[in-house]
């Protein structure tokens, strides 16, 4: 047996550390040769270690809510008489809100332009046979249009108060947002069957600094004229403070699941000439209110398409393209491919060459909301002064139009508006 510290040891030592060095250069050879052979991924390995220290570690996190983080400090969520339903009255909002975010600091950056986009259908399956391939389509237009804002979304689909049923369903699902989302500043209702048109503009929310709640209409036809068709409740914002809360309160109190629905649905028959629903509810309100506080918090949007009529949007959609289109003929950046994530920056180069496009009816700028009112995809009783397939086809054309500034970011585009689908590569154009 060989004995540690003998002689006869030494030429195994040398032999297995011959052997070590010819391994370790062998190694090394090899990443060497695989480097030099390949230098674009060797040079994405380097910058790829680069991106991971530039983009946050543990002494330095990336910004951005905090969604593990809720102190153990009591808050209204804790009040036992908290509710979410009209039959729980909630005083002292804006005061527990505040509470709220001071407790939850992650979320006031940026909280005083923070949206919450809320939408919804009927629990049950549509009786119109294309009536839920439909909803989902319009659902999907509203998720890509909260994602390229960075907006979160909640789509209801049950009655969260048995007796609010029908339109006055919205009520109920935007009270319990605004009080699920005290992070959010606006909570914002589009009906069901409204869809995105133009995937760039924003809610110039600037415009409402002094106000709680906005709708789309005419003030003259409102106000003067006493019109509930001068304003449309299929897409408003409503600010979430205390002011709304009892706004909301006076609103719901005329609708089905009020004491006082009877002594409503007569007062807005015998002032309108139509059923008490939640867009004659609103417009009683705002014509018989004469106190200040209630008009002078309500914006009246008349000059951009918070909600456009589809009838009025459809046919001009053509000549919207082909405006753009001979845009980008001349302007190479707004050609440019980008991520989907920056499209807000490339919606802000796109301003200064629609300045003179003006908004609304007449503009050939893109409309913003187009809204299928009478339509009815679900149930299919649409208005008789039209028919259900050109409802269809309509409905198919918008869509697809607003598809296509989505799938531009992804490389494809529908090329006939009314085939949803087929849709072909988009070819760069330097």
């Amino acid at each position: 047996m060989t004995q540690i510290g003998s002689p006869n040891r030494k030429p195994t030592v040398f032999l297995l550390f011959f052997a070590g060095v010819l391994i370790a250069f062998l190694c090394l050879s090899v990443i060497f040769t695989y480097s030099s052979s390949d230098p674009i991924h060797a040079h994405s390995r380097s910058r790829s270690t680069d991106t991971c220290k530039c983009a946050g570690n543990d002494e330095n996190p990336p910004p951005g809510f905090n969604l593990g983080f809720d102190p153990p400090v009591l808050t209204f969520y804790d009040d036992p008489s908290f509710g979410y339903t009209f039959d729980t009255p909630v005083k002292n909002w804006d005061k527990k809100r505040r509470q709220w975010l001071t407790l939850h600091p992650s979320f006031v950056s940026g909280s005083e332009e923070r949206i919450f986009l809320v939408t919804g259908s009927q629990s049950q399956p549509c009786r119109n046979p294309k009536g839920d391939h439909f909803l989902l389509r319009f659902y999907r237009n509203k998720v890509d249009y909260s994602r390229i804002h960075g907006y979160d979304i909640f789509y209801n689909n049950v009655l969260l108060d048995p007796k609010m049923v029908g339109c006055w369903a919205k009520l109920s699902a935007v009270r319990a947002a605004m009080l699920a989302h005290p992070e959010a500043e606006w909570i914002w209702w589009i009906d069901e069957d409204a869809a995105f048109t133009d995937m760039d503009f924003k809610v110039p929310l600037e415009r409402y600094k002094d106000r709680n709640f906005v709708v789309h209409g005419w003030p003259r036809e409102v106000y003067e004229e006493k019109n509930w068709l001068g304003l449309n409740a299929g897409s408003f914002l409503v600010r979430n403070c205390q002011w709304s809360l009892d706004f909301l309160d006076a609103w719901a109190d005329m609708g089905p699941q009020s004491k006082n629905h009877e002594k409503w649905e007569k007062i807005l028959w015998k002032t309108f000439k139509h059923g008490a629903d939640d867009q004659t509810a609103l417009a009683y309100l705002l014509v018989k209110e004469k106190e200040d506080n209630l008009r002078s918090k309500v914006h009246i949007e008349i000059e951009y398409y918070l909600e456009g009529y589809w009838v009025v949007i459809k046919d001009t959609l053509k000549n919207i393209t082909d405006k753009y289109a001979e845009i980008e003929k001349r302007e190479k950046v707004l050609r440019r491919r980008h991520a989907e994530l920056v499209s807000e920056a490339y919606a802000k180069l796109w301003e200064p060459h629609l300045k003179d496009a003006g908004y609304g009816y007449g503009s050939w700028r893109r409309p913003f909301v187009t809204h299928f009112a009478g339509c009815q995809p679900c149930s299919g009783k649409n208005n008789p002064a039209f028919s259900r397939e050109s409802c269809w086809e309509a409905m198919d054309k918008v869509l697809n139009y607003a598809d296509n500034q989505v799938l531009r970011n992804y490389g494809f585009t529908h090329p006939d508006l009314s085939n949803p689908s087929v849709v072909t590569p988009l070819s760069f154009r330097h």
